[in-house]
């Protein structure tokens, strides 16, 4: 196997994860399963106090539509790496580098300002996932 062709397969593999994660997200938000991530996020804004039943809906919501983003955005992320990022053909590396890189910075940035740095420790974890590959195959895509 090819040093790209081992790079190709990794970022369809995370393109795969995302999707699923997206998927798991916005149904199983509200459920015990998803209790990590209200433990981590919860805090920022409502400290220790419990939340009423209008904003518990409301979060589910706002979960169930942010991971049905996710999975979209998972699901475009894959295509892109079987078909054209496997043919090399530079707009892909390019759409995948732009994408990551504007996802990440507005999405980090808006973490920290609202102080949920448990999503801003994600994001940057998810960013070095999918952004090896990315730095790897550059010079695939000159």
């Amino acid at each position: 196997m090819t040093s790209f062709s081992f790079w190709q397969r990794w970022l369809f593999v995370v393109g795969v994860v995302v999707s699923v994660f997206g998927v798991m997200m916005a149904f199983l938000s509200g459920t015990p399963l998803f209790d990590l991530f209200n433990r981590q996020i919860d805090p920022a804004f409502w400290g220790k106090n419990a939340i009423d039943d209008g904003t518990r809906q409301f979060q589910r919501w706002v979960y169930g539509v942010w991971g049905a983003t996710i999975a979209g955005w998972g699901i475009i992320l894959t295509y892109i790496v079987r078909y054209p990022f496997s043919r090399k053909e530079r707009w892909s590396w390019n759409c995948l580098v732009f994408g990551l890189l504007v996802w990440f910075i507005l999405d980090t940035s808006l973490s920290v300002v609202y102080k949920v740095y448990f999503n801003a420790v994600f994001n940057t974890t998810l960013l070095i996932v999918a952004g090896l590959p990315l730095v790897f195959t550059r010079k695939e895509f000159a």
